[in-house]
């Protein structure tokens, strides 16, 4: 495969704020703690007001109202805050080009990393660290887009079925979303188990350094694809990672989620 760097030179990447930098480093220290945390995240005002937005959402189904940063962490918890907090930082930074709608964009990416979330729940792995992974996989497709902004619409152009914008990518490119989404991760010290995650989530078929998370990563992106959330969707999933993963399909199907409650647009406000 040729190598990503030099794909990558021409490319003006987003800076990512101190902030966001501040709380990759949380991520790999194992010493760092709600405290760590909290303090990071208050030093933008504008970013705890767009995470209380959030914990007020639908989405997270609070019987009363979250007012403080305090109260957010004790309510959603550490880790679900700090991957909410770096998503927001990732949304501001990247611009999208035209051909992608900001707004679907973004909706398509929280509903791959709620099912990412979903789906490490039931083999009991990191289940903010998939929703994170989740989150970022579309990222590398708007450096592609970056880099060759006239294949966008290649890419983009319906129909096509879960999965089928990878293939795109390799072919129009030369790299997929997942390649490089790795590559940034890497480049912004995220955990080493996301970012070869990434890197490996576009295969269809389990390779040598098998990653449970990038599997159901792939998983997610399929299923956020699909045109209905149902036990149809399920049963189209790659049998290989189905079975890499111990999946049971039935057990899941009873309690999939549909693609409009995993999502909210409260962090693209403001």
């Amino acid at each position: 495969m040729a190598e990503i760097a030099p794909f990558l030179q021409s490319v003006k990447l987003p800076v990512m704020p101190e902030v966001a930098h501040a709380l990759i480093r949380t991520l790999n220290d194992e010493d760092a703690d709600v405290t760590t945390v909290r303090d990071v995240i208050a030093r933008d005002p504008a970013l705890t007001a767009t995470l209380l937005r959030m914990a007020n959402s639908a989405i997270f189904g609070l019987s009363r109202s979250v007012d403080t940063l305090d109260h957010a962490v004790s309510v959603v918890g550490l880790s679900q805050i700090r991957a909410r907090a770096l998503s927001i930082c990732m949304a501001n930074v990247f611009v999208l080009p035209n051909g992608l709608n900001r707004l679907e964009f973004w909706r398509s990416s929280m509903v791959c990393a709620g099912y990412a979330r979903w789906l490490a729940a039931s083999i009991q792995i990191d289940e903010q660290q998939a929703w994170l992974t989740g989150m970022m996989l579309r990222l590398g497709e708007l450096v592609i887009a970056q880099r060759h902004p006239e294949i966008v619409q290649k890419i983009e152009q319906n129909p096509h079925a879960p999965g089928e914008r990878w293939t795109r990518e390799r072919t129009l490119a030369g790299f997929d979303e997942g390649q490089i989404t790795a590559e940034l991760a890497r480049r912004w010290d995220f955990p080493t188990e996301l970012s070869d995650a990434l890197g490996t989530c576009t295969q269809s078929t389990p390779g040598t350094e098998f990653s449970k998370l990038g599997a159901v990563v792939h998983l997610a992106a399929l299923l956020a694809d699909a045109p209905v959330a149902n036990a149809k969707a399920l049963e189209a999933l790659p049998v290989t990672l189905v079975m890499a993963l111990k999946l049971d399909l039935q057990k899941l199907g009873a309690s999939m989620p549909q693609a409009d409650v995993l999502s909210d647009t409260s962090m693209l406000q403001g």
